[in-house]
């Protein structure tokens, strides 16, 4: 399988999500921010850092790439896309997930290992999963806090739309201790803790986020 990682300028985070998809048995291919060619991938990864400075807002500007219109018309055809960190803010910028990143309730950068709970095993990145496990996985962001109105809130409950929420102290101030969401579908998610710096405990506190990545894998199989 043919897995996409994006570069924009400020990515930081483009050769650890390649890395997690060679050791989940993919194969990464580059992408590149002003280049539309999808180069014929089967999923895209939106990683994460400071896309374009994260001038105006984190996110706003890599929304506009020629990169992402390929991604945008792909994804709403069903191909997987896993945003992480940043990349979680550019699919809420271009309004493939609902809701905003905003800062962090106080103001900080976080920077530390996170337990996550996994609540929705049914999508494109986490089938690999069971419903309420519990996964040790970095998290490292100054705006990471997912904001929504009180409808989308409760569409994204009703629908069961939360793919993983904090364990314990809430880090940043998300809605609903909130760490990731889905689309309808399922094929489209956004992350903010980072599964692609725990895919083995040698450079990482576990190897608990390498499921996100042998999930879409295995999606591919059964498609």
């Amino acid at each position: 399988m043919r897995v996409g990682v994006v570069t924009f300028p400020g990515t930081l985070d483009d050769r650890d999500a390649a890395r997690a998809v060679v050791a989940a048995g993919g194969q990464a291919i580059s992408l590149w921010h002003n280049d539309a060619d999808l180069k014929s991938v089967d999923a895209v990864v939106l990683p994460g850092g400071f896309s374009y400075g994260d001038y105006l807002r984190c996110g706003a500007i890599s929304r506009f790439a020629p990169v992402m219109k390929s991604i945008i018309d792909r994804a709403e055809g069903g191909m997987p896309l896993l945003g992480i960190c940043n990349g979680f803010q550019v699919l809420c910028e271009a309004h493939l997930l609902p809701g905003a990143l905003t800062r962090n309730h106080e103001l900080h950068f976080l920077c530390r290992d996170q337990v996550i709970k996994i609540e929705n095993n049914n999508s494109s990145w986490t089938s690999n999963y069971e419903i309420g496990q519990e996964i040790l996985i970095p998290l490292k962001n100054g705006e990471g806090s997912f904001q929504c109105d009180d409808a989308t809130l409760a569409q994204l409950e009703s629908e069961n739309r939360i793919i993983a929420r904090y364990v314990g102290e809430n880090p940043n101030g998300s809605r609903n201790l909130i760490a990731g969401i889905a689309n309808a579908r399922g094929n489209i998610v956004g992350l903010m803790p980072h599964p692609e710096h725990a895919i083995d405990p040698l450079t990482g506190p576990s190897s608990d986020g390498l499921a996100f990545f042998t999930s879409v894998l295995q999606a591919a199989v059964n498609s």
